[in-house]
């Protein structure tokens, strides 16, 4: 099939990302499960990051490897006035790229229309409740199943069900809405959208669900942490809140851009025990860690890019171009 200029340019794009990140995706999943023992290791809040990188990887090289050899190289390389028929291998993959990336932008868009439709049920059926050391008013809605969460993505609000507010004492529901808190401190709720935008391996098959559990897992985790910040008598709060919550009955699935408390019961009994051990602590970073963690990626960043832009770097992607439209 022989196509213009431009179009050939995207369907070698789509090819390039699809190989790429198919290739990284296999070298994820193979690390996977060593990952999430290691991170499980860790301070939570670094395990957390850790995973979430690593989920993000392949979709993340792969769409610099596109953008950063790929297009310049063929724009700079390919003489436009020469039509050259593209293979079927390579139309191929170019539309398992397009698949992969309609499949996650569908997963992507879906959830957060759904998150808009429950964030203005939510407003209309809710009384906006100021509770005690908070200064945003929480929506306190009506209904048997216990609620605690913080959904939407860049105005995150507090939701937080009437039978719960009841329930517990001021200490326990301070530290709930602390941990509620925690996850908005730490945007894991725009993370959730970057994880769903995110490819998977095929069409339809995500490929990294282990790692995504496992992230989501240790960030509760980290949400806990950060609520107990360290003091005994927080942690038992949140573990009593924890504990009473849950024998109010089966929280409601929360939408996919939301933090939910209770957000896997199955979990439970582990977040208990981590927040009754006397012996934890807490990790913190230290003041250097954000400093060296950005000059180590600056450094990382700047040698890529002056790689790729190497003429060298340039011709021989230009020659896997030519290679693959075969």
């Amino acid at each position: 099939m022989i196509l213009p200029y431009l179009a050939r340019l995207v369907c070698l794009c789509l090819a390039a990302f699809f190989l790429v990140h198919a290739a990284l995706g296999l070298l994820v999943s193979a690390l996977a499960p060593w990952a999430v023992r290691f991170a499980s290791r860790m301070a939570p809040v670094s395990g957390a990051r850790v995973l979430l990188l690593l989920r993000l990887f392949p979709a993340g090289f792969a769409l610099f490897v596109v953008a950063g050899l790929c297009t310049p190289s063929y724009l700079w390389l390919e003489p436009k006035s020469a039509p050259e028929p593209m293979g079927l291998v390579c139309l191929a993959a170019a539309l398992m790229g397009l698949a992969i990336w309609g499949t996650s932008m569908g997963r992507a868009t879906r959830a957060m229309a759904r998150s808009a439709r429950y964030l203005r049920r939510c407003r209309v059926a809710s009384r906006e409740m100021r509770l005690p050391g908070e200064r945003m008013a929480a929506w306190v809605i009506d209904g048997a199943a216990p609620c605690v969460m913080l959904a939407g993505v860049l105005r995150p609000r507090l939701v937080i069900s009437r039978n719960v507010v009841a329930a517990l004492s001021a200490e326990q529901l301070s530290a709930a809405i602390r941990h509620e808190r925690a996850h908005g401190i730490s945007r894991d709720n725009l993370k959730r959208l970057l994880v769903l935008l995110a490819p998977g391996m095929l069409p339809f098959v995500p490929g990294f669900r282990n790692l995504e559990r496992a992230w989501a897992r240790i960030a509760e985790w980290a949400a806990d942490d950060r609520a107990a910040a360290g003091k005994t008598r927080r942690s038992l709060s949140l573990a009593a809140a924890l504990v009473r919550v849950a024998r109010l009955g089966s929280a409601p699935a929360a939408p996919a851009l939301a933090t939910s408390l209770m957000a896997d019961e199955s979990d439970l009994s582990e977040r208990v025990d981590r927040l009754l051990r006397p012996a934890r602590r807490i990790a913190r970073r230290g003041p250097r860690e954000p400093v060296l963690a950005a000059s180590a990626g600056l450094l990382l960043g700047g040698a890529l890019i002056a790689v790729m832009a190497h003429p060298a770097t340039l011709y021989s992607a230009h020659e896997f171009l030519e290679f693959l439209i075969r």
